[in-house]
């Protein structure tokens, strides 16, 4: 029981009712209101549930206010500077660094648990050519669990070990697979001595005719925003992930739910939003239109990529792939596209323009993501999957600490009932 306590006085009667107050590690103190019906009778409304803690989790902590972002207490700075996405991976899934031993056997593991089962790749003849990857990402996802039922006890932690590595090291191959279906290309199998990111960019822009090289640098920068979108603590696609595993469905089915979520474009979509804006501007001399409609309270237009809804500083994340954005963009990317040109321009103005510092309008990880992801030759509509490969780590650490968890139950939210109160029914020849 916490010595902490906080208590609601319910009006006319008066009542006074007390509940815990639940502090964590770092953050804001919780009121555990678990037993508010039971005791008070009455809802707590929070539409979005911005104000309410779903689970106690000791995967990521944010601070928004403060542009604080850490995996397992460890700053993604350091992270970003020093790990690799699968190391990452190994610390999100078990809490700690691996050994070099641990992070070597790991590293097997995902590696050898690419390849799918080749008769999963025919379900790919069910799309239609130009199907949105993330529509056959959904459905892909989804099927595994009729692929790969032989551990699918979601109570025995070996099993959960075995779906863990199973997700993470398909899920490139699956993506891959959507693009060469789009293009029309065949697909192409993973290979055992490249790492993550290369093998990703491997199967996504090889054929069987030539060896695809992977730049070390494009390598890196992939590495790098993998790294940054592992996870983002209880956002809309994790909490999917979280409420349908706390039905007890297999990881399979969860994570294709969180691909669901994901694809939203107040979500996943961002990054492929700024490319649009800026395809939209056309040119750096029509920014100063785009800056003063941005401005003006009375024009709905807004900038994508800037500011975010969780941090109201920096976003910490823009700060690291910032440097890598403009490498990429000077090593990598096409000189004479005056896309990126534009890009760079609206980024000096906005991190200089008063009204967009004193707003703290920064450009956020979107903008400089789909930056270096068209940089890279990877297609707009393959952006969404991106981020839901990197963040299919986050999905299965949360759903496994779920899962886990002593107070693990099915999630249940409560509703404030709209509609009309008891009427009686009325034969239709007696109806107006």
């Amino acid at each position: 029981m916490s010595d902490k306590k906080a208590k609601l006085i319910l009006e006319p009667s008066g009542v006074t009712h007390e509940f815990d107050l639940i502090s964590g590690t770092e953050g804001p103190d919780a009121i555990d209101i678990t037993r508010l019906y039971g005791d008070a009778g009455v809802f707590t409304f929070d539409p979005g549930f911005v104000s309410t803690a779903s689970c106690h989790s000791s995967i990521t902590y944010i601070d928004g206010d403060e542009g604080i972002l850490r995996y397992r207490g460890y700053p993604i700075e350091q992270l970003a500077a020093k790990s690799t996405f699968v190391e990452v991976a190994y610390l999100l899934l078990y809490g700690e660094l691996p050994s070099a031993r641990e992070l070597a056997d790991f590293n097997g593991i995902i590696t050898h648990h690419t390849m799918v089962n080749e008769a999963l790749l025919r379900f790919f003849e069910g799309y239609h050519y130009d199907a949105h990857p993330m529509a056959m990402m959904v459905g892909v996802v989804g099927s595994l669990a009729g692929f790969y039922h032989d551990s699918l006890d979601i109570f025995d932690p070996r099993h959960r070990d075995i779906c863990a590595h199973r997700l993470i090291a398909k899920i490139p191959t699956i993506a891959a697979a959507c693009h060469k279906h789009n293009i029309g290309e065949p697909v192409m199998y993973p290979r055992n001595d490249l790492s993550y990111s290369a093998n990703f960019m491997h199967m996504l822009k090889g054929t069987p005719c030539d060896d695809y090289e992977v730049d070390p640098l494009a390598e890196r920068a992939l590495d790098l925003l993998f790294i940054l979108h592992a996870d983002h603590e209880q956002n809309a696609s994790t909490s999917t992930v979280r409420l349908a595993g706390s039905s007890g469905a297999n990881p399979f089915a969860c994570v294709a739910a969180g691909i669901t979520s994901l694809w939203g474009p107040a979500h996943g979509g961002a990054n492929e939003a700024v490319l649009e804006m800026l395809e939209e501007m056309g040119a750096v001399r029509n920014i100063d239109k785009y800056i003063a409609r941005a401005k003006d309270k009375d024009d709905p237009y807004r900038l994508m990529g800037f500011g975010h809804r969780v941090y109201k500083h920096y976003d910490p994340r823009a700060r690291i792939i910032r440097e890598v954005c403009h490498q990429v963009l000077e090593k990598l990317a096409d000189s004479n596209n005056p896309l990126f040109e534009l890009a760079l321009k609206l980024e000096e103005i906005a991190t200089n323009d008063e009204y967009f510092v004193e707003r703290k309008l920064y450009p956020n990880v979107d903008f400089y993501s789909g930056i270096i992801y068209r940089a890279l030759g990877i297609p707009d509509n393959m952006f969404t999957v991106m981020f839901a490969i990197a963040r299919t780590v986050g999905w299965v650490a949360h759903w496994t600490e779920m899962v886990s968890d002593p107070q693990f139950r099915i999630g249940r939210p409560r509703q404030i009932y709209d509609g009309a109160p008891k009427r009686d029914y009325t034969p239709i020849g007696e109806r107006g």
